[in-house]
């Protein structure tokens, strides 16, 4: 059944969805840019930037349990309560960051505050993502979804780039000395408006059609983590398979690269910051053009060819990135280019990997849970090995390993392009069936299995 929702009310959704997005990756963008000057005002000290980088991954430890509770939530009382509640916890754990006393006035207290708002952050990411993603997939045209999903991603780098661009440009004008004496708050406060207009936004919009469709039939099927987990278990582990790439490769590329340029290429801070603006933008201008493409030729050979290029081009790149500046910038726009037919297909590839009364909660526990433990880890391990063995190839070995996980994962990717979210059957392209690469053949399971 072909999405029927077009004109202003769905370009409303997309800019509702993307705004989550773009907040929840302010956050991160302005943490990776900021990351020195958080070092000196709550890890001063010898291991200082590792204090950071844990900082950073333990606002991942409850992004698992966040998806417990708002996954299941969003497929009991719909997808747009959950939208707003998650992005407004988001946008004032953010903020609040640009309050906190530093370790020189409140001591230990300092990094305890900072890591239990990025408690708070998590655990509200933990239903952000997989909400916005499955509400945008459910309200697209089938034949455009990859299109229109593709927007939402554009809102994750729009984010990241404003979180940087932020820091930049406070960087240019207060100078590297009031920038550590507390001008990185200024960027952190920001989020606080940006995450209210988000919420403003999702607050006006409509429940997902094929959700609304599904509340409106005779009879609900089983839904809930307990379905997840016995009925769907190749469908979890699968997502969970393409997000161990998906995201090592992200938070390896855009969260911990400027501290490996600086750290251990000693790269300057603007011009680490405006090396990143630059690929970052190159990427975002590429996002739709590989959406439309996933629309005609399918997500699966996207994916593959992302995967692919990943595993062979990492190790050169990074090899190239310590050859001088002008280098760095090639290799990352390469590495990020390659990365992009993945993340441009996230959000039109994983809802639709699960059926609509689990969908969810589905894509909330499988998503957090891999990136809890592979994505948001990925800059402290990538530190605390070069730190302990100066091997500055590392970041693109574990992205090789990542890759060739995801590249098995692939393998039991059903083919989903346009075909219709609606209903509690496993979406699954016609076309997909006759050549599809899985070396056992699993029975689609219906409502009633």
């Amino acid at each position: 059944m072909e999405s029927t929702r077009t004109g202003f009310p769905l370009r409303r959704s997309v800019a509702a969805s993307a705004m989550g997005n773009a907040t929840e990756w302010f956050d991160y963008g302005v943490y990776a840019a900021t990351a020195g000057y958080l070092t000196s005002a709550f890890f001063p000290g010898e291991l200082g930037t590792l204090g950071t980088m844990l900082g950073f991954a333990i606002s991942f430890a409850l992004r698992p349990l966040g998806g417990m509770v708002w996954g299941p939530l969003g497929d009991r009382i719909g997808r747009k309560a959950v939208l707003a509640t998650t992005i407004l916890l988001m946008s004032v754990a953010t903020g609040a960051i640009g309050l906190l006393p530093t370790h020189a006035t409140a001591g230990v207290l300092a990094p305890i505050l900072l890591i239990t708002l990025r408690v708070v952050q998590g655990f509200s990411t933990g239903g952000e993502y997989g909400g916005a993603a499955t509400y945008l997939a459910e309200c697209a045209q089938d034949r455009k979804r990859g299109f229109l999903g593709s927007f939402l991603e554009f809102g994750t780098l729009a984010g990241f780039v404003g979180g940087s661009a932020v820091v930049l440009a406070c960087q240019l004008v207060l100078g590297s000395d009031a920038m550590y004496a507390g001008g990185w708050r200024i960027p952190f406060l920001l989020a606080v408006p940006l995450g209210l207009t988000g919420w403003y936004l999702r607050a006006k919009l409509d429940e997902s059609p094929v959700f609304t469709e599904l509340c409106e039939g005779e009879r609900t099927p089983p839904a809930g983590l307990r379905e997840v987990l016995t009925t769907y278990r190749r469908e979890l582990l699968t997502l969970i398979g393409l997000v161990v790439a998906l995201n090592v490769v992200n938070y390896t590329l855009l969260t911990y690269q400027p501290t490996y340029l600086q750290h251990t290429l000693g790269v300057g801070e603007s011009t680490t910051t405006a090396m990143m603006l630059i690929g970052q933008l190159v990427m975002m201008v590429s996002l739709p053009f590989f959406g439309r493409l996933s629309d005609r030729v399918g997500r699966r050979p996207l994916w593959l060819v992302s995967l692919l290029g990943l595993t062979v081009f990492a190790v050169p790149m990074y090899w190239l990135m310590g050859r001088g500046i002008v280098w760095a910038v090639l290799g990352f726009v390469i590495l990020g280019l390659l990365y992009v037919p993945q993340l441009s297909t996230i959000s039109s590839t994983f809802p639709a990997i699960f059926p609509t009364h689990v969908r969810y909660a589905g894509f909330a526990l499988g998503y957090n849970v891999s990136t809890a433990a592979f994505g948001g880890t990925a800059p402290l391990i990538n530190e605390a090995v070069i730190e302990h063995t100066g091997w500055t190839l590392f970041p693109a070995v574990y992205m090789v390993a990542a890759s060739l996980i995801g590249l098995i994962a692939c393998a039991y990717l059903r083919e989903t392009a346009g075909t219709s979210l609606h209903g509690t059957e496993i979406p699954e392209a016609e076309t997909d069936r006759a050549d599809e690469p899985v070396p056992v053949e699993i029975p689609v399971r219906g409502s009633g299995a």
